[in-house]
């Protein structure tokens, strides 16, 4: 059988843009599919990814089909920033969480999702800075696994308010070229208690920075790199060794 690899972020600068199909037997699992590929390009570090099977997060135990579409996703764009280790306005963006490429109008959005029975609303607005571990900023370039992230979104806004009892939960992500001052994310969180709508936006801007299929590459004065991610959340990284089937 073939299935389809899709790599994002640094993996993508190292393994192309569209790597190739992959040939494996019938029954193989996604720890067989990464043993085939560090075979092929040993220098390429797949330990600590994610993978995605058709847009959803996969253990390296689930068994494979033709025609999947398998994303590798290195950690994603949250990063550590320890120096050790549209105007998008349109009514649909207020109402679900979203992507977009047009700057973010984040007065107006806040704006429209107020109601009279909200005694609270917690904005998080993520701001490009102009630098970076001591380094200067010139844009940032987010990219993502668009098909995924939308779920993700869509499912931390659910869980969002089932949690922590909010009316509502809007999360807006730029993708493509940032200038310094841009808001990159911006997440509202409306409640008719102040307690309740803090503690939402702190987990959803937390939780989206570690799971979301979204990467940052900076570009500073003196070069370019990818943004460093945290480690996944456990039960999310996958590893080539990990070979047991699932029922």
């Amino acid at each position: 059988m073939q299935v389809r690899i899709l790599p994002f972020g640094v993996l993508k600068d190292w393994l192309g843009g569209s790597a190739p199909g992959v040939e494996l037997a019938e029954g193989a699992t996604v720890a067989e599919l990464l043993a085939r590929l560090s075979e092929r390009q040993p220098a390429v570090p797949l330990r600590g990814i994610a993978v995605s099977v058709n847009a959803q997060y996969a253990t390296a135990a689930h068994v494979l089909r033709e025609g999947d579409e398998v994303g590798l996703l290195p950690p994603v764009s949250g990063g550590n920033d320890d120096p050790d280790p549209s105007s998008a306005s349109a009514p649909g963006l207020v109402a679900t969480p979203s992507l977009c490429r047009q700057r973010i109008d984040s007065e107006t959005l806040i704006a429209a999702i107020k109601r009279d029975e909200d005694g609270a609303v917690v904005v998080f607005d993520g701001i490009v800075r102009n630098n970076t571990r001591g380094r200067e900023t010139l844009h940032l370039d987010y990219e993502a696994y668009e098909e995924m992230a939308v779920k993700q979104m869509d499912a931390l806004a659910v869980e969002a308010r089932r949690r922590f009892g909010v009316r509502q939960a809007t999360m807006i992500h730029r993708l493509g070229r940032l200038k310094v001052g841009e808001t990159s994310v911006l997440i509202v969180v409306a409640s008719a208690h102040r307690e309740a709508a803090f503690e939402a936006c702190r987990w959803l801007i937390d939780t989206l920075k570690k799971t979301v299929p979204i990467w940052k590459k900076e570009t500073f004065a003196d070069g370019t790199v990818w943004a460093p991610g945290e480690a996944f959340p456990a039960g999310l990284a996958v590893n080539a060794s990990e070979a047991r089937h699932e029922p």
